[in-house]
């Protein structure tokens, strides 16, 4: 269960307190004395689902700065050679990518080799390494890290991610109303409220997690598509030759936190539901990946 991310995180929170709120704040009419309304409920569904993702979305940056004590470096203050080249390097593979905006830049405080890419657009978006990325990294292999996470934002990964997670949600919400309604039959009608805003919690919670299958199979495919996107920007070899580095380093990749696991690098192979629930293939599948790519 560790791969399901800070994104699922914070949309699973998100979604669950509008549905506590909407519940107890009856706003949520689409019972009627006929039973289940289901067009009013799909209309709800999809408000609530998309609610959640957008703000997992707009919260994403702020999220990943906070919880991973993110430094931003300012390209206008004095940085030293090694903080100096790492603005260089992002900001020329930004311009080579076609963004108009330059992402920020940070470094974060962990002896792990590391970086990810994170924001709500690709004119707001941050790119951010680890210290012992920056350490133990020769450039080619720092240049090809940093071009897969410049393919992510200029793929626009994480609004399509949002949109991808907005449409289940809808389901989510939708089917878990629809299973409570008829769960809550079952009981004695003074039970029958009780009931089905407990069975709405937990079904949904179990569908989120069933869905965030779905999500996980696009994130190992943009993991794909980003070290193509790298390959182009920096040079098939580069690209290569960091995914090997990546392999060399993966020990020191820190797993512990599972709110965070969205942005951390996996080398090991998994099988069966840790790897529907994993966020990245396994380094050498990526690896042969690129090397059979024309």
């Amino acid at each position: 269960m560790k791969r399901i991310g800070l994104f699922l995180l914070v949309n699973l929170l998100v979604l669950t307190t509008i549905v506590i709120v909407t519940s107890v704040l009856g706003v949520n009419h689409y019972i009627t004395s006929s039973g289940l309304d289901y067009y009013s409920l799909l209309i709800f569904a999809a408000v609530v689902g998309f609610s959640g993702s957008l703000i997992s979305l707009l919260l994403s940056k702020w999220m990943a700065k906070k919880m991973m004590n993110v430094r931003i470096l300012n390209p206008d203050s004095h940085l030293n050679s090694q903080e100096h080249q790492l603005v260089s390097s992002i900001h020329n593979l930004a311009r080579q990518a076609g963004l108009s905006k330059m992402p920020e830049v940070g470094i974060y405080p962990s002896s792990e080799v590391n970086a990810f890419a994170t924001g709500p657009s690709r004119n707001n978006s941050l790119v951010a390494v680890s210290q012992g990325l920056l350490d133990r990294m020769d450039r080619d292999s720092l240049e090809g890290v940093l071009a897969h996470e410049i393919a992510h934002v200029a793929n626009g990964d994480m609004v399509t991610m949002t949109l991808l997670q907005g449409i289940i949600n809808t389901f989510v919400v939708f089917l878990s109303r629809i299973i409570a309604y008829f769960a809550s039959m079952f009981v004695k009608e003074e039970m029958r409220g009780i009931v089905h805003f407990l069975s709405i919690i937990v079904f949904q919670i179990l569908l989120s997690i069933l869905g965030s299958i779905a999500v996980m199979a696009y994130s190992r495919h943009r993991e794909f598509a980003a070290d193509s996107g790298g390959a182009a920007l920096a040079g098939k070899h580069k690209m290569i030759k960091a995914l090997k580095s990546l392999k060399a380093t993966v020990n020191s990749v820190d797993t512990s936190q599972e709110a965070l696991a969205s942005f951390k690098i996996s080398g090991e192979k998994r099988q069966g539901l840790r790897q529907l629930l994993s966020t990245h293939p396994d380094l050498d599948e990526r690896i042969e990946h690129l090397e059979r790519a024309g």
